[in-house]
């Protein structure tokens, strides 16, 4: 039976890396975890060393240097981690990091310094101080489950979390973000639907996929397994140079969700995590990016392009601007096709200052009477 590949040696053996690679690649596995399921090795195109699937999963020499810009914690975890395994930086909802193992390591992670292989999971105790931080504050909302993949728990374990937190009246909405459906969709099966299967709060699951071809048949048959257990599914991307950093790639990721019954929810700017450098662009670059696919498809295939900023500060939006405002006060909006558009229209204007003369004679006539 296929397992999933963990030692370069085994990447080179499997025909993924180039074997004269294989000493940087040894100092790469050293630093970050490395993990390619094989559903996920059998969607990669061994015959093309720029295929974006790949190149999401599979160790780079490059992740060897850090540049002056990268953080062990982008995103400042660290900063707003009040007892272990929460993240509190936003009033109304906080993450649980139930436990750092994934089934595949993604070479962009903004936590990769944190998660690998044997990384700490959440014992009772600890677990009990996270729920009673969340049971003590009535302005939580929502639950993130995240870490590590909260779907690599035994469906027991997420079952035992997942009744806790329903206990918490406070609550409106458990979230969990998973690569499982995408990298492992086997484990979707009947026991790990039933684990999340709750009538309250609502539970959401945030899919992470980056380029139409993850979503393979086996993945659509375990979305489809989730979203008739009830769950409804978001989707998650982040913007890579060389993966989906193109119109037409973005347009197909986008739709092929939508058909899958996945909304896209987030746009994701990379983040300056370290040894990321190959996949970063410029802000203005993603901004175009959107631009261009903006009226082009529907609302319901357009996620919210967000930038998390560094030092726990979160996400903003940071999508193109269409709009301006001018200096008689009025606006000015830009189509899909990059035409402007006066706002009120000229018309309009013209009918507010004739309805606004109208009445002004009507008042001057009243005071003459």
């Amino acid at each position: 039976m296929p397992k999933t590949l963990r030692k370069p040696a085994e990447l080179a053996a499997a025909r993924l890396v180039a074997p004269e690679l294989l000493p940087d690649l040894e100092k790469v596995a050293g630093r970050y975890a490395v993990a390619i399921t094989p559903t996920i090795a059998g969607l990669i195109d061994r015959d093309d060393p720029a295929d974006p699937v790949g190149r999401q999963f599979v160790p780079d020499p490059a992740e060897l240097a850090t540049t002056a810009d990268e953080l062990a914690d982008p995103i400042g975890d660290f900063a707003h981690a009040p007892v272990k395994g929460i993240v509190h930086r936003y009033p109304d909802r906080v993450l649980l990091k139930p436990l750092h193992a994934c089934p595949v390591y993604c070479r962009y992670c903004f936590r990769r310094e944190q998660v690998g292989p044997g990384g700490e999971a959440l014992d009772d105790a600890e677990l009990d101080a996270a729920v009673a931080y969340i049971a003590e504050r009535p302005e939580i909302f929502e639950v993130i489950l995240t870490g590590g993949d909260p779907l690599m728990l035994a469906p027991r374990r997420l079952r035992v979390i997942l009744r806790r937190l329903a206990e918490i009246p406070h609550l409106g909405v458990i979230r969990l973000h998973s690569r499982v459906p995408v990298a492992d969709p086997a484990r979707i099966d009947e026991a790990l639907t039933e684990a999340l299967a709750l009538e309250q709060p609502a539970v959401w699951l945030a899919v992470h996929i980056n380029h139409a071809r993850e979503l393979s048949p086996p993945t659509l048959d375990a979305c489809r397994r989730l979203t008739r257990a009830g769950i409804p599914l978001l989707g998650q991307t982040v913007l890579l140079n060389g993966v989906n950093a193109d119109p037409a790639v973005l347009e197909d990721l986008f739709r092929a969700m939508v058909r899958a019954r996945i909304k896209p929810y987030y746009l994701h700017h990379p983040d300056s995590a370290p040894g990321t450098a190959r996949f970063r662009l410029d802000l203005a670059e993603g901004q175009a990016l959107m631009r261009r696919i903006q009226g082009r498809v529907s609302g319901l295939c357009q996620p919210a392009y967000v930038l998390d900023l560094p030092g726990g500060h979160g996400k903003v939006p940071v999508g193109p601007a269409y709009h301006r405002q001018v200096a008689d006060g009025t606006w000015q909006l830009r189509d899909s096709r990059g035409q402007e558009h006066a706002w009120p229209p000229l018309s309009a204007r013209a009918s507010d200052r004739a309805v606004a003369a109208r009445s002004r004679s009507r008042t001057a006539a009243a005071g003459r009477d």
